[in-house]
């Protein structure tokens, strides 16, 4: 077959060049991230234009094993989005055509770009939620794992950045363990708007083609339809957004940690430190160790939570329908979720290797951190705390303050009852709810099950 420069959208007229070129943007390179989910959804789509007679048992076997050839290239890395050809879902097409002449003509039947741009996204970025969970669940164990280990070694708590109350390194571990669970929780309801099906909604306006939506919505592994075919198409955009402030979140979390890290290393704390491998040295001053992975985690968190301000400028006041704006979301959303994969992976690849100080409190400078011990002290012991506190501010102020009483927290949360068990509790629970079982079920018997077994049960 004579090859052509293939567009799903064109007619007859040849574009400008230049202007194919922009148009075009980095599709042809970050269309090969979403190339499995484009030929997964149209195995389902095909098996549904089977089931309600608008391509025989014979063609729709044909298509199902011709795109399983596709996709094991794709698997094996020997895929391409071939030259003058416009993106992902125009290789594939061209390739369905080029094997099956008029039977590879029938994918697109009922089915708009539009819809399958908005399958493959959705199928994309659920299976990238779970990559990412995964390695947010990795980082939350190594927090807890170090949070009970280094319970008892006592750490100062800052606020204003001058050293204010009593903490713990298994406090401030825990924290950050606790904060991914909350992260979690945005990602968790971005997922569950994920996992809607918009396939069927077309240009987004439906079809007078009699499909079945609901069996789509079933073998894609889906929890559910976008119902309304303009709502589904009003997803875009929306979902990327969502996305963003989820990842956001996280990123929240992580460069926070990674500041403290980079603080707490400072020789002028020297609360922790890395091995010498970990960290880099100066052109010209030999005893600089620095934490450059650390402030890369931090600077890169950053850049992430800069993705929501980003998104919504692509979309602010955007009317109903597609508009090609959306193409440009791909170039934001795609490189951030490998950088917050690449982020989570190095602190906890970090975490694992740091070294804690535990001798963090024992300079006479530390004093001032138990004054909150001292007051509670007296009013233990009858005291009123008004008064307690002015008792211990006239002994700071004239110098005369010491402390050497015992530490007693034991209320949920605090230093000395961390509620570790607790807390993995309640990760245990939003990890659940994301059910990722389902589509992978449903993603495996996509791509496992033969297209004859299917043949021989629709015959």
């Amino acid at each position: 077959m004579k090859k052509t420069n293939l567009k799903l959208w064109q007619t007859a007229a040849n574009i400008d060049n230049q202007i194919e070129t922009f148009s075009i943007g980095q599709d042809q390179i970050l269309d090969l991230q979403i190339a499995t989910y484009d030929i997964i959804g149209s195995i389902a789509h095909s098996r549904m234009l089977e089931k309600v007679k608008l391509i025989s048992s014979k063609e729709q076997a044909l298509l199902e094993q011709t795109l399983k050839s596709i996709l094991s290239q794709v698997e094996q890395g020997n895929f391409k989005i071939e030259a003058g050809i416009e993106d992902i879902h125009s290789q594939i097409e061209f390739m369905l055509i080029q094997k099956l002449g008029d039977t590879g003509k029938k994918i697109h039947t009922a089915r708009s770009r539009n819809d399958q741009v908005l399958v493959d996204l959705k199928l994309y970025f659920r299976g990238e939620i779970k990559d990412i969970v995964l390695k947010t669940q990795a980082l939350f164990t190594t927090l807890q794992n170090l949070s009970e280990q280094h319970k008892e070694t006592l750490l100062p708590g800052y606020t204003h950045l001058q050293m204010a109350m009593v903490s713990s390194f298994g406090l401030w571990f825990g924290a950050f363990s606790e904060s991914l669970i909350d992260d979690l929780q945005i990602l968790l309801a971005v997922y569950k708007t994920i996992n809607q099906n918009p396939l069927g909604s077309a240009a987004g306006y439906g079809t007078s083609l009699p499909i079945d939506r609901s069996m789509t919505t079933e073998l894609l592994g889906f929890d559910e339809l976008n119902y309304n075919v303009v709502h589904a198409q009003m997803g875009r955009g929306k979902t990327e957004l969502q996305l963003s402030f989820a990842m956001a979140g996280i990123a929240q979390t992580l460069g926070k940690l990674a500041s403290d890290i980079c603080l707490y290393m400072n020789p002028g704390f020297a609360y922790i430190q890395l091995p010498d491998n970990f960290t880099t040295g100066s052109s010209i001053m030999p005893h600089k160790k620095n934490p450059d992975i650390f402030e890369l985690v931090r600077g890169r968190s950053n850049q992430i939570l800069a993705l929501p301000g980003t998104i919504s400028m692509l979309t602010t006041n955007l009317p109903g329908g597609y508009h090609r704006d959306f193409q440009l979301l791909k170039e934001t959303i795609f490189p951030a979720i490998q950088n917050l994969k690449t982020i989570l992976e190095i602190t906890n690849h970090g975490l694992k290797h740091i070294k804690v100080n535990k001798a963090s409190l024992d300079k006479e400078k530390h004093q001032f951190l138990f004054t909150v011990e001292a007051v509670n002290e007296l009013v233990q012991n009858g005291t009123p705390f008004r008064d307690a506190y002015h008792v211990i501010s006239n002994q700071v102020k004239s110098g005369t303050f010491h402390y050497d009483g015992k530490i007693n927290h034991s209320h949920e949360g605090s230093l000395g009852n961390l509620c570790t068990q607790e807390i993995k509790i309640k990760f245990d629970k939003i990890i659940n709810q994301f059910n990722f079982k389902k589509f992978q079920i449903a993603m495996t018997k996509l791509t496992i099950e033969s297209s004859l077994n299917h043949f021989t049960h629709s015959v």
